[in-house]
């Protein structure tokens, strides 16, 4: 963009010991700022808005950096400045958002007749502000809004040390293997990374790559075993050190305040207060989505239990498949179906390759490049930094990618903001710019990292959301990118992506084995094709059984113990799932979605948007899939919008109706 500006953050100059003070300052000065906004005479978007846009640009320039920090290369360090840190953040957050005076200041300029001239991101931008008033308590009385404050702190840092503990409990778990039966139906690619370089011998962790190839092709049944039991009872009272990282205590103060915030904003429970800045109108419209769903895919679900099942028994003579044969026996049995198997597959996706072909697809779609960067400052010799340019040469923002599994780094795959983008005060235009992290397998001594097919999902998952904030084009940060977005319809152009991942010609484009260079064979190709739809139902209802378990206990607490949260997951299991789960689970004890990263009450979104991004696929396999044209109009009138409008009107613009939940039962097998 001509005017734009971006500066590049120095993570080598982030010092644990400067976060707090820096932290402070910003705080100190922001109060100032805002008590000066609550004098002005003459309320207006330049005297009052604006400078409070600035104030948002500005914390997340700070915070972003520091953030990211925490969740790539935690060190104990780090974690302390960044949790003594959150109280700040909470305590100024919560004055803005009970100050009353600022709220009338703000009501005064949605009362006026300017209101009407302002354009639709900055009329939206006054929306959630008076709306967030509201949900912040600025209607309690002063001893209630002193609890709120209290309640807000103590859930921020029972958020973060919930986290902290899934990922102490994660590292702390090693299993060293000594003998060839150990390592029989092992990867070899896995066998090099986990080789200690002294002793020569692998030693396995729970890093999500390796867990799940282990539990995927180990032959010798105690070592998948031994994995499931360590990797179920992380951060529980069952895992090592519990008395330092047990969930289960924190898990219910956090519902306990939950709902208690909820009940002083007048809610009837925390879901109810979830919904207040989400698509879905009332908890029972998202129950009902939920068990429709479930009465769809249970039926699916059982037939493909027992099909594996009288296939473990045939193949090994297992009397009861147990949770850690399903995995093993669900991948033999799609080699027997269709005749080829995930580590032959990956062989054809090398992360270059595949980096290369995304990248393809992105500039036919949305006529954008990315262009690798050189010298620039890293957390990390793993980043990377693309330039995100459209064709003509004007600058989108910047991204940054971290794709490997290393301890310290949290595990699974998101991406998020690091800068806004948005105009200042003077008028100059500031560009985004973005993470994407996930864990995949390292690159081995002669080999580059290598892709499963639902590596490349998640990959393409995560660049959706980074379109949606690169690919922005509103001016004000609280409703730029993903920003003011309603949550259950950010995965949106999330899961669309998803979709080109099945595509002949995109996958084509992905792929180049490693060793030949040779692009995915036709065959190999149809074959996965034809496996889509494998264990469809169980996929399914393993999404559901999450999104469920996590509605219901904030719909329904009401004060019970921290057996309830269990019994609770047990029934919501009875209802979906096909197979009994031992115990001793504690899936709960390291579900960090719902209690470490914004999806509580909101699980359910993953579903909800996969409606609206199955539905508007359709147009392009109708359209065509490298269709520059309708990849315009998406980005035109959905990722380039974020907050500023409705979601669902967004939606209707796009598709010129609302969603149908059909083309999400379609798209997902369960329907023909």
């Amino acid at each position: 963009m001509k005017n734009a500006t971006v500066v590049l953050p120095l993570f080598s100059t982030i010092q644990p010991d400067d976060i707090v003070p820096q932290v402070k300052d910003f705080i100190a000065t922001a109060n100032k700022t805002i008590a000066e906004i609550c004098k002005t005479p003459t309320p207006s978007w330049d005297t009052v808005l604006q400078p409070l846009e600035d104030l948002s640009a500005k914390e997340v320039i700070l915070w972003g950096p520091i953030r990211h920090l925490n969740n790539v290369a935690s060190t104990p360090e780090l974690r302390a400045a960044y949790d003594a840190a959150l109280p700040l953040w909470t305590e100024y957050h919560n004055a803005i958002g009970q100050n009353a005076t600022l709220c009338k200041v703000i009501s005064r300029i949605k009362e006026s007749p300017d209101f009407e001239s302002l354009n639709k991101a900055q009329q939206a931008v006054i929306h959630h502000e008076l709306r967030d008033f509201h949900l912040s308590g600025v209607d309690l009385d002063d001893e209630k809004k002193e609890r709120y404050r209290d309640i807000s702190e103590q859930l921020a840092t029972l958020a973060s040390k919930f986290g902290a503990n899934v990922l102490d409990a994660t590292k702390a778990y090693t299993r060293t293997l000594h003998n060839e039966e150990e390592l029989s139906g092992l990867p070899a690619w896995l066998i090099e990374e986990t080789k200690k370089k002294k002793q020569n011998f692998p030693v396995l962790t729970l890093a999500a790559p390796i867990y799940s190839a282990v539990m995927q092709f180990a032959d010798h049944r105690p070592l998948r075993e031994d994995m499931y039991v360590a990797y179920v009872t992380r951060a529980s009272e069952l895992g090592p050190f519990a008395e330092q990282w047990d969930n289960g205590p924190i898990m219910r103060k956090i519902l306990k305040l939950r709902n208690e915030l909820a009940q002083l904003l007048s809610f009837k429970n925390y879901a109810e207060l979830s919904l207040a800045t989400k698509m879905a109108p009332a908890t029972i419209e998202v129950l009902t989505f939920l068990n429709a769903l479930a009465e769809q895919a249970t039926p699916i679900a059982k037939k493909e239990m027992a099909e594996l099942k009288a296939f473990a028994k045939e193949q090994s003579g297992l009397s009861k498949l147990q949770p850690w044969d399903r995995a093993y026996y669900s991948e033999k049995l799609q080699q027997q179906k269709y005749a080829y198997s995930s580590e032959e597959l990956r062989t054809y996706f090398p992360l270059p390759k595949v980096l290369g072909g995304l990248f393809e697809l992105l500039e036919k779609l949305f006529s954008i490049q990315l262009l690798p960067q050189e010298n620039f400052d890293s957390w990390h010799e793993d980043a990377l930094l693309y330039k995100v340019q459209n064709k003509e040469g004007l600058l989108h923002g910047y991204l940054y990618l971290d794709l490997y599994a290393r301890p310290g780094k949290q595990q699974g795959a998101w991406a998020d903001e690091c800068m806004p983008r948005y105009r200042d005060a003077k008028g100059a235009l500031h560009l985004p710019v973005t993470f994407v992290a996930c864990n995949f397998s390292r690159p081995g001594s002669d080999t580059p990292s290598l892709l499963t097919h639902n590596d490349i999902m998640t990959l393409f998952h995560e660049f959706g959301h980074a379109l949606h904030y690169l690919l922005t084009e509103i001016d004000e940060p609280s409703v730029a990118g993903t920003n003011g977005v309603a949550w259950d319809a950010v995965e949106f152009p999330s899961q669309l992506m998803e979709n080109w991942c099945w595509s002949e010609t995109v996958l084509t484009a992905l792929s180049g084995h490693y060793e030949t260079g040779k692009t995915l064979p036709k065959a190999l190709y149809e074959k996965l094709l034809a496996s889509k739809y494998y264990h469809c139902g169980l996929d399914l209802v393993r999404q559901l059984e999450f999104a469920l378990f996590d509605f219901r206990i904030h719909l329904q607490y009401n004060g019970q113990n921290q057996k309830w949260i269990q019994s609770t997951l047990d029934a919501v299991r009875k209802q979906v799932a096909p197979f009994s789960t031992p115990s001793y689970n504690r899936f709960q004890n390291s579900f960090t979605h719902i209690f470490d990263g914004g999806y509580d009450a909101g699980y359910y979104s993953y579903k909800w948007a996969e409606v609206l991004s199955a539905d508007a696929f359709q147009r392009f396999e109708k359209e065509g899939l490298y269709n520059t044209t309708l990849g315009q109009e998406f980005k035109d009138k959905i990722l380039s919008r974020g907050g500023s409008e409705d979601a669902m009107d967004l939606f209707v613009s796009f598709m010129g109706r609302k969603p149908q939940i059909d083309a999400l039962l379609v798209s997902s097998g369960i329907k023909d």
